[in-house]
């Protein structure tokens, strides 16, 4: 198995497992970890993604070439993993290139720790990501340094990603366990309805329409309720999702 998954609590990690080639994915990994996903998202309240042998993903396995086939599909799993209804966690360290770096961009968050190097190295090999990695990337580490990795192909820090505001926390895989437990204590409609709020462009009416319902939903339920009855009562609110 080259993706493993474990729950502890409300709490889901996804460990990318293919140390002998630095954790690179090939179709057969693609297809595990979207099925992982898939079962995470309705397992648990939060997801961390992590790599194991001190590396995150140093990217595709080119060993096996890539073909319009995987990024094809590649684009269908990070795009599930984006839109997962609850927080997703990237734990980073050692490589993070590539698709790597694509996988720590359809998260929702991101641990870093000192060892952490990231690339977007295409112009090294005349490949080129699709449109959704170019706009990920740029809005989470700034367009001056998407730029500086995609057309120069510049490796980038630990250092950098924190001064950058890429990374939220530094640390190692306990650090991002202990955000996402923070996260699944959390209202699960609050949360969702949030990331369909931060991915929706505001000249399409169609997905301002999916956060308008979203909102709606939120101020309408149990756990709007729950909430403001903990605040006045001074206790832990215990959300439902409802």
């Amino acid at each position: 198995m080259a993706i493993s998954s474990r729950s502890t609590d409300r709490v889901t990690v996804i460990t990318l497992d293919r140390p002998e080639r630095r954790n690179a994915l090939n179709h057969d990994a693609l297809e595990e970890l979207d099925a992982a996903v898939e079962q995470a998202v309705e397992a648990s309240r939060a997801v961390v993604v992590t790599g194991a042998g001190g590396h995150f993903c140093a990217g595709a396995d080119l060993t096996e070439l890539e073909d319009d086939g995987f990024t094809d599909r590649l684009a269908e799993v990070l795009g599930r993993l984006s839109t997962a209804p609850v927080t997703t966690v990237a734990a980073i360290s050692g490589s993070c290139m590539g698709l790597g770096m694509q996988l720590a961009v359809a998260c929702d968050l991101r641990v870093v720790g000192p060892d952490a190097r990231f690339a977007v190295p295409v112009a090294r090999l005349g490949l080129m990501v699709d449109h959704w990695t170019l706009e990920r990337v740029t809005r989470f580490w700034g367009e001056g340094a998407a730029r500086h990795m995609v057309l120069a192909g510049e490796v980038l820090t630990a250092d950098d990603a924190w001064r950058l505001g890429f990374t939220q926390v530094r640390g190692d895989l306990d650090a991002a366990l202990a955000l996402a437990a923070r996260a699944a204590d959390l209202a699960p409609l609050t949360q969702a309805g949030s990331k369909l709020g931060f991915d929706a462009r505001g000249g399409d009416p169609a997905e301002v329409g999916r956060y308008e319902a979203a909102f709606a939903r939120a101020w309408s339920s149990d756990d709007l309720t729950e909430g403001r009855s903990a605040f006045r009562e001074r206790r832990t609110p215990e959300f439902v999702g409802r």
